[in-house]
């Protein structure tokens, strides 16, 4: 897939003139995917005994789902793997066992992302190990090389996804990886189209004095 390249599940191409490496959905979008997911997977006849928000990216989705399908049942683990953006550690691993008992149960796993696909997949065997009876994985987006692919997915990009919960971060790693890489131009030009505003990146810049 073309790098400029999101679509949704119609496959409809995107307006060509946003950012080819990076797209910040906004809070009103995000929740807007997961009412689609959480229809999906109730057509689908799949009922959860408990929900799996995986640390950190999947905790904001993973708590929305449990309103949109009506579960309290909402537990967490975490799998760190990312170091910083597009660069990866060697290998997942779990900082922190699933909270809630899964054996013989019914899970939904829900992350941000299906990146690499690794960390979902250790995840998923994580839980399997546990005991759980049957496993679903639930992203918003899902990238093309991910080794990995979930049950249910929004839509797909080869760009990195800066979700709402984590602009501030994404913002200050972006902005020190160009000047690592001694680009002169600025942070707000490096984000032109990717669904941040100029003034909004500002103001976030402004919390990191």
């Amino acid at each position: 897939m073309d790098q400029g390249l999101e679509t949704g599940k119609s496959s409809r191409r995107l307006d060509p003139l946003q950012n080819p490496k990076y797209v910040a959905p906004s809070w009103d979008e995000v929740y807007g995917m997961l009412v689609d997911l959480a229809s999906e997977i109730r057509l689908s006849g799949y009922n959860p005994q408990v929900i799996v928000g995986v640390s950190r990216g999947g905790w904001p989705p993973a708590r929305v789902m449990s309103d949109l399908l009506e579960n309290p049942n909402l537990a967490n683990m975490k799998v760190e793997f990312y170091k910083n953006i597009g660069v990866t550690a060697k290998r997942p691993k779990i900082t922190q066992p699933v909270t809630s008992e899964v054996s013989g149960k019914r899970v939904l796993v829900v992350d941000d992302v299906a990146d690499s696909g690794h960390s979902l997949r250790v995840a998923f065997k994580h839980l399997a190990r546990k005991g759980a009876r049957e496993i679903r994985v639930c992203t918003l987006y899902l990238k093309p090389k991910s080794v990995f692919k979930p049950n249910h997915f929004a839509r797909t990009t080869s760009k990195w996804v800066i979700f709402p919960w984590e602009r501030l971060e994404a913002i200050k790693l972006i902005k020190q990886n160009l000047r690592s890489e001694g680009r002169t131009y600025g942070i707000i030009r490096e984000l032109e189209g990717s669904g941040l505003s100029g003034p909004l990146i500002r103001e976030l810049l402004a919390l990191d004095r």
